[in-house]
């Protein structure tokens, strides 16, 4: 078997037979746990081959290339799936640490962890909608499964919204085969410069707006913060350090490959919207208490960073968006597993989520904003630095505002505001992992900064007239 299609193969049958268990017992959970972690191993091992030997394919099945499912995984696909696939690891092992409530949980895991890996190795655009809407459906689940009236109502408006994104989604899917003939990537890249510039620019507005309903971009934010809210602080560092991935690398995919001149068209909008998503994003963190809602505002604002990396195009901008959602991904997974847990040493773990969300070394964070930096000075845009640097500014402010309510107070008072909730040792071992990762890739930031240029130039080698 290939090495690309062995995670799926991991996946698929462990998804399903877990889904037959109680994941409320500590088997199943460790079960999954090591399921995500022998996948985890198998793409951190593809995307080593991806850095040294370029991208890789195979068609499923052995059918003709016209006739089967292309499985294609180049650097930006392969660094994607290996984040995402660790931080549901990690998440998820804290949960079991923890005492997992609903038995599906571990199951759905692996289903989301299924549908994001399949998406990110997919190079069909119709696969990448299966697994897409496999990914959200395990959201859906998981949003619901602890029952009680605020998840349910978080849930429902979660399917609801998110059903009008999949009809966009399938709209422009259509248009796009329609348009080309193929439903293929590289086929589509190929095809994608004689398309009528109305019609290619309609079909890429509705893949942006598919994709901003589904994830929660500005200004279809308005369902994320209860989602946020209502589930388990490990349940939103999936959503938050996962799922969300999908829609920067969506975007990249779709925009820096497939419609790259309707991307550059589009330059000007996307850096405006991502302004209008940071300022949002970042007031309205700042005018909240609760730690995790700051948080999720958070997200909606930092969405907007990727965005302004989009616009501000080229290959140092694409790397930048790359470099800045593998940190940023990192940061919120760190942020929402210590988010509730007391001690030093989380308050000490929350703390380099904080300095590496405001960008400040020697921090993965810092490099993931010099590269949007980097992106701004090439791109001879001096309004894009100022905007990188205010909003830096804002994050370290509502950030260290809610550190300082939340870890500085005196404990009677603290321990009115965060539920009283000390870490267990393996809680604590699970989240002082995640910070270790943030700062070794703040010290040694090479190979992250590498594998973000290599996927930018994959994306535009793989564009028209390549």
């Amino acid at each position: 078997m290939s090495l690309i299609a062995l995670p799926l193969a991991i996946l698929w049958p462990a998804a399903i037979v877990l889904a037959l268990l109680d994941g409320r017992r500590r088997g199943p959970g460790l079960l999954a746990v090591g399921v995500l972690l022998a996948t985890f191993v198998v793409l951190a091992v593809l995307l080593g081959q991806v850095a040294t030997r370029g991208p890789q394919e195979i068609v499923a099945g052995g059918w003709p290339v016209d006739v089967g499912i292309r499985l294609r995984v180049d650097a930006l696909g392969a660094v994607f799936a290996v984040v995402s696939c660790g931080v549901l690891a990690a998440s998820l092992l804290q949960a079991v640490i923890t005492g997992v409530v609903a038995r599906a949980t571990p199951a759905l895991t692996l289903f989301m962890g299924l549908g994001l890996t399949g998406l990110f190795l997919t190079g069909d655009v119709f696969s990448f909608y299966v697994f897409f809407e496999l990914a959200m459906i395990a959201a859906y689940a998981l949003t619901a499964a602890r029952g009680g009236g605020q998840r349910f109502g978080a849930a429902f408006i979660f399917a609801v919204v998110n059903l009008v994104g999949s009809f966009l989604f399938l709209i422009a899917i259509g248009a796009l085969y329609r348009a080309t003939g193929t439903l293929e990537m590289l086929a589509i890249a190929e095809r994608a410069a004689p398309i009528d510039p109305n019609t290619a620019i309609l079909i890429a507005i509705t893949f942006f707006v598919a994709f901003g309903i589904k994830l929660g971009l500005f200004p279809f934010h308005f369902w994320l913060p209860s989602v946020y809210l209502a589930v388990s602080p490990h349940t939103a560092a999936m959503f938050a350090g996962a799922l969300a991935n999908i829609g920067a690398y969506g975007l990249l995919r779709f925009g820096g490959a497939i419609l790259p001149r309707e991307l550059e068209i589009s330059a000007g909008a996307l850096i405006v919207i991502g302004t209008m998503s940071i300022a949002y994003g970042a007031l309205q963190a700042i005018a909240r208490r609760g730690t995790r809602e700051v948080l999720a505002y958070s997200s909606i604002g930092h969405a907007g960073y990727v965005l302004v990396a989009l616009g501000l195009g080229g290959p140092i901008g694409l790397a930048a968006a790359v470099i800045f959602s593998v940190a940023n991904s990192l940061n919120k997974t760190l942020l929402f597993l210590t988010s509730e847990l007391q001690g030093r040493l989380m308050a000490a773990a929350f703390l380099i989520g904080v300095l590496s969300v405001a960008g400040v070394p020697p921090t993965a964070g810092f490099f993931g904003k010099a590269a949007l930096f980097e992106a701004g000075i090439d791109a001879g845009s001096i309004a894009a630095v100022v905007l990188l640097f205010l909003g830096g500014a804002l994050s370290f402010v509502y950030l260290f505002q809610i550190y300082q309510h939340d870890r500085w107070r005196p404990r009677e008072e603290r321990e009115r505001r965060m539920p009283a909730r000390p870490a267990a040792r393996g809680q604590q071992a699970v989240a002082l992992v995640v910070a270790a990762v943030v700062l070794a890739l703040g010290l040694w930031p090479e190979p992250l900064l590498a594998i973000g240029e290599q996927a930018a130039a994959e994306l535009i080698a793989a564009g028209p007239g390549r």
